[in-house]
């Protein structure tokens, strides 16, 4: 595929994931959110139907990335740091250093899922495969899948929990050729118009709605020889902790901004919050 019009298609498909909940309410109920693009989706689904409870609340939120989010925090510029892993060792140092004490919520799991074209023939992967994709030690489809044509990695920056969440479980450096892309609604419009095309996406962004997929296939992950091969989409696999790339979402909460928050966090946690994180096509932490 030319260049010129991959970017041009790409950016034409580019979603903003900054969403703003105003409302008449004083400063004490505005919340600032920021960080996992894998959350925000779901940060936006939860923060509408709570603002029908609250007349008060009012929101502010975007994505970017979970280590964007963290530095949010770090910089006093954000309430609730959504992410998609935990602190490293040095962000924990920071937060020490500034004297920053947080509270943490583990509020929804996730599957990550990696995604093909849908004419792509495979349906399932085993995990040494998808290492050798995605560190580029495998550069062509044909011995994968038997139609020849080159390996077109799509991930993410640096700065996202999930880039590190996928080098870290399949414990490789990402190729260089892997293009990085802002947020998983990118990822997906690559995929579609990509024949050649590999990515990872949140299965939250995996639309129930047939019509909205077309063009993209979900894979199949299997993990050994003698395993069955599990889809993120199978409520019972996850429930079960059978898939490989399943793992808890995480909000990051300074004490000063707890009060302000917790109303909004029981909401989530609890009844409709929980039916919410389902309807979304997340997982409940069990």
């Amino acid at each position: 595929m030319n260049d010129m019009v991959f970017n041009r298609l790409v950016s034409n498909a580019l979603i903003s994931f900054s969403i703003l909940f105003w409302s008449c309410g004083d400063n004490d109920h505005t919340i600032k959110m920021k960080g996992s693009d894998t959350e925000v989706n779901l940060a936006v689904n939860l923060a509408e139907a709570y603002n029908q409870t609250d007349p008060a609340f009012s929101m502010a939120i975007s994505g970017g990335g979970s280590g964007l989010g963290i530095t949010s925090l770090l910089n006093g510029q954000a309430d609730i740091a959504n992410s998609s892993r935990p602190l490293t060792e040095e962000e924990q140092t920071l937060f020490k250093k500034k004297n920053i004490r947080l509270k943490t919520v583990v509020f929804a799991e996730d599957a990550t899922a990696f995604v093909v074209h849908g004419d792509n023939p495979i349906t399932e992967i085993d995990v040494k495969t998808l290492a050798k994709i995605m560190s580029g030690q495998a550069e062509n489809w044909a011995p994968i899948s038997g139609q020849d044509g080159p390996i077109n990695i799509y991930g993410r920056q640096s700065s996202s929990g999930t880039y590190s969440f996928i080098r870290k479980k399949l414990k490789i450096a990402y190729s260089q050729k892997a293009k990085e892309m802002t947020g998983n609604a990118q990822i997906l419009e690559a995929i579609k118009i990509d024949k050649s095309g590999i990515g990872y996406v949140g299965a939250g962004y995996i639309s129930k709605k047939i019509q909205d997929n077309e063009g993209v296939k979900v894979l199949k992950i299997k993990n050994g020889g003698g395993s069955d091969a599990i889809s993120p989409l199978d409520p019972a696999a996850i429930k079960n902790g059978l898939y490989f790339f399943q793992r808890p979402l995480y909000q990051f909460i300074p004490e000063k901004s707890w009060d302000k928050v917790l109303p909004f966090i029981q909401f989530e946690t609890k009844g409709e919050g929980m039916k919410i994180i389902e309807n979304s096509g997340y997982y409940l932490i069990h």
